[in-house]
């Protein structure tokens, strides 16, 4: 079995014990695995059973997986805990970890938990939240090894023993003086295999590279990752060691500084925190939150969905005279639905690598707006040309390239105009950008699609007619009866060449009359009007 494959059936068992309530075994289970599996396990489940599942773990790994996660998740699971728990927790986190949990929490809340702290641990995690947000100072943390330099090796090597379970790395050493000014630093390593009987002084490096207290963050982590170092020293304005900053630290800050640069170029500064929030409502939330967020938009669809529907019903006559044009509405539908998707992905992604900058929103809509009617010019070329020769009818093949010309351009632009009001609006685009595209593209397509067919087609289509008083007036006809209740349904057509008088058939109360057809314009209104009926009308055929 292969590691992902094993990892999946650790979750499913977990979700299987939640699930039934097996508590017991759910808790034997967790504590006996390995503490990361139960770190990529707490990252599968919902909020609710992150609760669940956190509680029964033992205070070692418990912890362990506390530290390494989200502080989003951190802040879900503390509201889940008891004022106790909360307060057992927050008090075996180390101080840099502290502090970034309470720069995300209630005022009120950090008042409570620093108020519960040690007299030690209170003192540190205030200096810390005394720096400002984003520096090394902010950051860093005051648990590190420090010895003077005039100890030796073998006393050093003894104080790294005696203080390797509280501080949270040993792997650097720091030397100061005895007003804890930096003068300089040895890996474990180079104290390891020294003399014992060699003073530190003889076997430090003098040079050390350091950061101040406010340095920013993303300068700290960037140097710490170009020397390869596990710590960097962080000192004040006296030269005074003060704390460090940990390899894991420059991680997180390199991946947050990395989104958040990025969403800056592009003119979204503040978005990264928002779509990640939203991303987990949406993936982890609860069934009501989901659908807060996204049955709006559903509801906006399934409206258009019923005006399409209308617009359809109006060109009923349409439909009706040339069945052959309802085969084409899936292919122009499509074709914009999927450029539609095409452009709001690229849009999307352009946003996210920092490729679209928003200052300049309008050069990229522009451009799309080319993409799009030059792909739609080439597609609608080329099913027009098809359909012409497959079915003979020259105008149907002109219609329907004309419309996924005027789709797939409106389509484009739609893609990336729709995903850039709803940001600027502050609403969810990842919910609300393919609902409003498709609501507008499919209303707009099909007005456009049938309008071109009246307009190119009306030589193929059936004759409209209108009851009026004791005739029926028709596409250049007047049809005579003797009398009309409601509207007749005319059966056949009359080519528009023909002379004036033809016999034409038509339905009145289910019933077939054979009249006369007189071209529109051989006699006024008054004249039709005091004509009398033809004998060819049968009164009761």
């Amino acid at each position: 079995m292969n590691e992902e494959n094993r990892i999946e059936d650790f979750i499913k068992t977990v979700m299987g014990h939640i699930k039934f309530k097996d508590m017991n075994a759910l808790k034997t289970l967790l504590n006996s695995a390995n503490d990361v599996d139960v770190l990529d396990m707490v990252h599968e489940l919902s909020t609710e059973n992150q609760a669940v599942a956190f509680r029964l773990l033992s205070k070692d790994i418990a912890l362990f997986v506390f530290e390494r996660l989200e502080t989003s998740i951190q802040q879900d699971l503390i509201r889940s805990f008891t004022e106790e728990a909360a307060i057992e927790m927050i008090t075996e986190l180390e101080p840099d970890e502290r502090v970034r949990l309470f720069d995300e929490m209630p005022a009120t809340f950090v008042k409570r938990m620093l108020s519960a702290l040690s007299l030690e641990e209170r003192a540190m995690t205030s200096l810390l939240m005394g720096y400002e947000a984003q520096t090394a100072g902010r950051i860093m943390t005051p648990e590190y090894v420090r010895i003077s330099r005039s100890v030796t090796v073998a006393e050093a090597l003894e104080k790294v023993k005696h203080n390797a379970k509280e501080k949270e790395t040993i792997y650097t050493i720091y030397i100061t003086d005895d007003s804890r000014r930096l003068e300089g630093v040895i890996s474990l390593r180079d104290l390891w295999i020294a003399d014992p009987a060699a003073k530190v002084e003889d076997v430090m490096e003098s040079t050390v590279a350091k950061v101040t207290t406010d340095t920013d963050q993303e300068e700290v982590a960037k140097l710490l990752q170009k020397l390869d170092w596990l710590a960097i020293p962080v000192v004040d304005k006296e030269n005074c060691l003060v704390g460090i900053v940990t390899i894991d630290d420059a991680v997180d800050i390199l991946e947050e500084e990395a989104t958040e640069d990025i969403f800056d170029a592009a003119g979204f500064a503040d978005i990264a925190g928002k779509e990640a929030d939203r991303s987990e409502v949406l993936t982890k939330g609860s069934l009501l939150k989901i659908w807060a967020v996204r049955l709006p938009f559903l509801i906006i669809t399934l409206a258009a969905g019923m005006l399409a529907g209308l617009i359809l019903e109006g060109f009923e006559a349409i439909l009706e005279s040339v069945v052959i044009v309802a085969f084409f509405i899936p292919l122009i539908m499509d074709m914009g639905g999927n450029v539609g998707t095409q452009s709001s992905t690229v849009f999307a992604r352009g946003v996210v690598l920092g490729h679209i900058n928003i200052q300049y929103f309008a050069k990229a809509f522009v451009k799309e707006f080319g993409v799009g009617i030059s792909m739609g010019a080439l597609v609608g070329a080329i099913a027009g040309i098809i359909i012409s020769f497959w079915l003979g009818i020259p105008m149907l093949g002109l219609a329907v390239g004309i419309a996924l010309v005027a789709t797939m351009t409106l389509a484009a632009v739609l893609g990336f105009l729709v995903p850039y009001v709803l940001i600027k609006l502050k609403v969810d685009q990842a919910a609300g950008s393919a609902p409003v595209i498709t609501s507008i593209k499919d209303i707009s397509g099909l007005f456009i699609y049938f309008g071109l067919v009246a307009l190119l087609m009306s030589g193929y289509l059936e004759p409209t007619y209108e009851v009026t008083g004791k005739y029926i007036t028709t596409s250049g006809f007047h049809f005579f009866v003797d009398t009309v209740e409601e509207e007749a349904t005319v059966l056949g057509r009359v080519p528009d060449n023909s002379d004036a008088e033809i016999p034409y058939e038509i339905v009145i109360f289910d019933e077939v009359y054979i009249v006369t057809g007189i071209r529109d314009g051989a006699f006024s209104e008054e004249e039709l009007s005091s004509l009398v009926l033809p004998d060819t009308i049968p009164n009761n055929p």
